[in-house]
């Protein structure tokens, strides 16, 4: 059975794992690799370096939660509180899940968890990224509500 927690200092090994395989997989879709580098950079590093995780639960305007699927963790999400201006923003600042067990719900139920957070925050509304041209991830985000409201353009220079 799947189900979401928050995350515990005791789930930083398998989370610096799974954010290994995110990087992993970003490496191979259009822009993936500067996002990765650029977007979610410093997430990553937080969660691969000892203590990594430990710093970015003790930020309060950060929630980390895993996805289980009979108690074993298969993913992660992180989300953040981001002031601007009168109202907060939530940003969905990485959410991951093993490929093996993708489409039995461990997304849509950390996404639904952050999602609430930011409610409970006082967000007024939510962000998430999804590469060009990576159907899954705007299929996932656009059956959960979002749309898209900016669309960033690139030009390489060399």
């Amino acid at each position: 059975m799947e189900g979401t927690r928050l995350a515990q200092l005791s789930d930083a090994e398998v989370c610096a794992e799974l954010c290994r395989d995110a990087l992993e997989a970003l490496e191979g879709r259009r822009g993936g690799s500067l996002f990765a580098r650029r977007e979610s950079g410093l997430i990553a590093k937080a969660l691969m370096r000892p203590g990594g995780l430990s710093r970015l639960l003790a930020d309060p305007r950060r929630r980390v939660v895993v996805g289980t699927i009979d108690a074993v963790v298969v993913g992660f999400a992180i989300g953040k509180v981001d002031p601007v201006g009168e109202a907060s923003v939530g940003v969905l600042d990485g959410l991951y899940v093993q490929q093996a067990v993708r489409g039995v719900g461990v997304g849509h139920a950390m996404l639904h968890a952050l999602v609430a957070w930011f409610e409970a925050s006082g967000c007024r509304s939510v962000d998430a990224t999804a590469l060009p041209g990576d159907r899954e991830s705007k299929n996932f985000f656009e059956g959960m509500g979002f749309k898209a409201r900016l669309i960033t353009m690139n030009r390489s220079l060399h």
